[in-house]
């Protein structure tokens, strides 16, 4: 889904835990997997800094590593059911997905230049051009139905989310632009995510 939080908040590598009590992780994820809006977003909190820290160790590049971290905390919102507490924890589990998406994005990056040095840079450009235009196609097509799931909402639910996780507002900054308590917002947030997932058709 692409209602995903932007990666601004995701706290360095090596950053001093936030005070209190440490979450927990596998709570959080069954919560997820319930729909549980604001179980995903303090589960989010607890482990996307870990989950950037893994992929940069892995591909030595900020930039492609918060690429990878975005991936990993959608696919965790999408596939959060599939977590078995008895295969591990599911902080492991979280990072093996990191490690899986890692791996494979340095293999593709290999694979590209492999291919450069094989066909010349002319041939290069011209295969490059085609998986930018893929690309550009595939954005677009999921921007189309992230855009008519959201017709779906009803208007309060839409403001909630487009402010959360298309603006990068917290919780708290959209109640206040909003005008509401904390704890509307959060219901509205919540109800909009259950709603648009299931217009969308993701797995449970």
């Amino acid at each position: 889904m692409s209602a995903a939080r932007h990666l601004h908040a995701v706290p360095e590598p090596g950053s001093p835990p936030a005070s209190g009590p440490a979450p927990d992780v596998t709570t959080l994820l069954e919560r997820t997997a319930l729909g549980d809006a604001e179980a995903y977003e303090r589960l989010y909190d607890a482990v996307a800094g870990s989950v950037f820290g893994l992929a940069v160790r892995i591909v030595r590049d900020r930039g492609m590593a918060e690429d990878i971290a975005q991936e990993v905390l959608v696919e965790i919102w999408h596939r959060a059911a599939r977590y078995d507490r008895s295969a591990g924890s599911a902080r492991s589990w979280i990072l093996t997905i990191t490690h899986r998406r890692a791996v494979d994005r340095v293999r593709s990056e290999q694979a590209h230049t492999t291919r450069m040095r094989a066909h010349g840079a002319a041939e290069e450009v011209d295969a490059g051009e085609q998986d930018s235009v893929v690309n550009v196609m595939y954005r677009e097509w999921e921007a189309e139905r992230v855009a008519k799931g959201m017709e779906t909402l009803t208007d309060r639910q839409r403001e909630a989310l487009d402010l959360t996780y298309f603006k990068g507002y917290t919780q708290r900054e959209a109640a206040e632009a909003l005008g509401i308590p904390l704890g509307t917002a959060k219901a509205r947030i919540r109800d909009g995510l259950i709603k648009l997932r299931d217009a969308l058709g993701v797995e449970r």
